[in-house]
């Protein structure tokens, strides 16, 4: 399994991180370790007094995280488009849900709404908001720091992949530093707390 990378320069808010993004799938996967790390980065996030921002949904591990942050007594911003309220079961009970007309307007806004961002397992659409915001901080479009939760090796190859990006001078030392990525969420949540 490959190491772990803790990032030498994690960008840093100018305030304390009172809102987390979290990307993650609408399925739970194979594996039950992904919903028990989903489950307790809400757990974590709402005992130290952190907020939740996700896709809105209240399937696989975005309903695990958002059910477990408000189990805790924490509080939840949802933020789904349109066309995804019947794919991905829009969750009632959070403390807010924003309905937006396109998944451009839905990252923008988590964007917004967020001091911060944790990447936990899932698909193409998880990789497209992990990656985007990534991006917007290699442009230099925000200064927020981003964790990814290697749950069970999950990500041992997204990390590989950009260890060759590097290597191969598609990314630069900088831009590979810009993502912490742990084995687990009390490990990530340290390393963006820190900042």
């Amino acid at each position: 399994m490959a190491e772990p990378i803790s990032p030498l320069e994690v960008p840093t808010t100018t305030h304390p991180i009172r809102s987390i993004c979290v990307f993650c799938g609408s399925r739970h996967g194979s594996n039950p370790a992904y919903a028990e790390d989903a489950r307790e980065l809400g757990r974590l996030m709402a005992e130290r007094g952190i907020r939740l921002v996700y896709g809105g949904g209240r399937v696989g591990l975005m309903g695990e995280v958002a059910d477990a942050v408000m189990a805790a007594g924490g509080e939840v911003i949802g933020v789904i488009p349109s066309l995804l309220i019947e794919k991905e079961v829009e969750h009632r009970g959070l403390t807010q849900l924003h309905e937006v007309g396109s998944m451009h307007e839905r990252k923008a806004m988590m964007e917004q709404l967020s001091d911060a961002f944790i990447v936990l397992p899932g698909g193409y659409g998880t990789l497209d908001e992990a990656c985007e915001i990534l991006t917007w901080s290699q442009l230099g479009l925000h200064r927020k720091p981003i964790g990814v939760v290697n749950t069970a090796g999950y990500f041992d190859l997204l990390n590989a992949f950009l260890d060759h990006a590097l290597n191969e001078d598609f990314v630069s030392e900088r831009s590979r530093r810009l993502l912490a990525m742990e084995a687990t969420p009390a490990a990530v949540l340290d390393v963006l707390l820190m900042g």
